[in-house]
């Protein structure tokens, strides 16, 4: 494929200060984690308690954790996700525990600690299981690696870390009895809300907002995408797949569009209610959009076919990452063995928990992480007493923290490590009591050790992939630009090929904005063609617009969508 040359921007990323503890608006979701963490904590912290067992806690908390993920799925994906982090988490926790049996030097324990923080953020960035992500298997592979612990007592302790995952699993699926069709309702919403934003910027500037469009388009594509992973068998396909349809209408003509409608039917999917919007023009194309995610079409590979690349595309993107994890929480272990610090495994996972898409981000979430934690020392200071009242006390006060904490996460990560810090902290007193002085000391220096040498490792391992993957998106959006208009060429186009042509060249697009911004934000890279991601970008959603056209008849005379 030959290209004309365009010229290449090279960018100078910065390492912002200001504006990194803005408060953001809370998660319409919140909540939920939140709950589900305390529902599937509390019990078994009381249940140990109540047998004299306390000391337990940090085996059950492997598998009570696993409460935190998949609150975005549909719930027969969920039921999936959450079996398979379940089988992860156990999976690390059972290699610590192994490892702790067979040795106790503290470098190899480190070194261990960092091999396994490496893979598991692969794993999870490879797959996309998160938030959060993974940082509580790390919490947790790591923690376990410092726990005293004999060959025989294994099983055991994998067995109640077992149980404890059961029990997650039914407090994530619990929902689905009340309010079966809730993720797909919340994600068809958002993509509403989002595309009155464009439509109603456009409304008034007369010239639609890019990066309001590419959030329209982003939230669009992500709700086809939790549609199509709720099953063949949902009841709630066909209605929100026909909502989904007329925001596809709104996003290609904001002229037409209604912002206050397209608002109105978001408002309406709260709750069990009916499905709003009722029987349209866009019903027909709505079908073929679900034909086109249950089939495939096309020269499309077969499925086997396509997740195998997929996976081993995404393990190729993550590889610097993992680089950068591995030998990150490595050195911050050493380095805080090499401080005399009686817990290196802090340093390591405060090193873990700061690596994101790129370096600009990464520091980003060290600053926060770093304030977080120190705030969280002070609180830690101030319920200390409390907490030493009684070992009830002890586990209400984790089972609050666990709840603060992932209320408070999603405002902006500082806060929610706000709750994180005292919690691990207190943690620490369900084996003995540790005196709160030496923990807070060991607390702050293990956050300042690993978040200098975290970053710095982020510095040092250079992600020159993260400039090809520009090129490979660029080639797949002109793939699949050129699909879509061969497609349009045709007098009457097959309308499942051309939803699932337009589908895929929302995906593309999709991706090459997730590129680029991971790329703007890297060091040490190459120029980047941001001219040729921009005219791509142009192009592409143009193409978007005649295939949606093309696809919907236009409303009647003075009707909008």
């Amino acid at each position: 494929m030959s290209r004309t040359p365009t010229p290449r921007t090279r960018t100078r990323p910065r390492l912002p200060l200001t504006g990194l503890m803005r408060l953001g608006v809370p998660s319409e979701t919140w909540f939920k984690p939140a709950l589900s963490v305390v529902v599937s904590v509390a019990p078994p912290n009381l249940l140990l308690l109540a047998l004299g067992r306390l000391d337990l806690a940090l085996y059950t908390m492997a598998g009570s954790l696993c409460a935190l993920y998949a609150h975005n799925r549909p719930y027969a994906a969920r039921a999936r996700v959450l079996a398979w982090v379940v089988l992860g988490m156990l999976t690390g926790f059972a290699a610590a525990l192994v490892t702790a049996s067979l040795t106790s030097s503290a470098v190899v324990l480190v070194t261990v600690g960092a091999l396994l923080a490496a893979g598991q953020k692969a794993v999870c960035d490879a797959t996309r299981v998160g938030p959060p992500a993974n940082v509580i298997f790390t919490f947790i592979s790591s923690a376990t690696l410092f726990a005293p612990q004999e060959l025989g007592q294994v099983p055991a302790h994998v067995g109640l870390a077992a149980l404890a995952g059961l029990w997650s699993w039914v407090v994530g699926m619990a929902p689905g009895l009340v309010r079966p069709y809730g993720p797909e309702r919340r994600a068809t919403a958002h993509a509403l809300r989002a595309t009155a934003g464009y439509a109603t910027g456009y409304a008034q500037s007369g010239d639609g907002d890019g990066a309001a469009r590419t959030a329209a388009a982003a939230a669009l594509h992500a709700a086809w995408q939790t549609l199509g992973a709720s099953g063949p068998r949902s009841t709630a396909r066909a209605p929100l797949a026909r909502l989904l349809t007329r925001a596809e209408v709104a996003l290609a003509s904001p002229a037409d569009a209604d912002p206050a409608r397209l608002r109105a039917w978001a408002a309406a999917l709260r709750g069990n209610g009916a499905f709003p919007g009722g029987p349209a023009s866009g019903a027909g194309p709505a079908r073929a959009a679900l034909s086109a995610g249950d089939a495939p079409h096309g020269a499309r590979r077969p499925r086997t076919q396509r997740l195998g690349a997929l996976v081993r595309e995404r393990l190729a993107g993550v590889a610097p990452l993992a680089v950068r994890t591995a030998l990150g929480c490595a050195l911050a272990g050493y380095a805080s063995l090499a401080l005399g610090v009686g817990r290196p495994y802090w340093a390591l996972v405060t090193a873990a928990s700061l690596y994101q898409a790129n370096v600009t981000l990464t520091w980003n979430r060290g600053v926060q992480r770093v304030v977080g934690n120190l705030l969280g020392v002070l609180l830690f200071a101030a319920l200390a007493p409390l907490s030493h009242v009684s070992r009830l006390s002890l586990v209400l006060c984790c089972v609050a923290l666990n709840f603060g904490a992932e209320a408070l996460i999603t405002r902006n990560y500082w806060l929610g490590s706000v709750c994180v810090t005292p919690m691990a902290l207190l943690i620490t007193d369900f084996a003995r009591y540790q005196e709160p002085g030496t923990l807070m000391a060991d607390r702050v220096l293990d956050t300042v050790v690993g978040a200098l040498v975290g970053f710095a490792a982020a510095v040092a391992v250079t992600n020159r992939r993260a400039a090809d993957r520009i090129e490979h998106a660029l080639a797949a959006v002109h793939r699949a630009r050129e699909h879509s208009a061969g497609l349009l060429a045709a007098p009457e186009p097959d309308p499942h090929a051309l939803t699932a042509a337009h589908r895929d060249l929302t995906g593309a697009l999709v991706a090459l904005r997730t590129a680029a911004d991971t790329a703007a934000g890297e060091w040490w890279q190459r120029d980047l063609p941001q001219e040729r991601v921009l005219h791509a970008e142009q192009a592409g959603h143009r193409t978007l617009a005649v295939a949606i056209r093309r696809q919907v008849p236009p409303p009647a005379e003075g009707v909008r969508v």
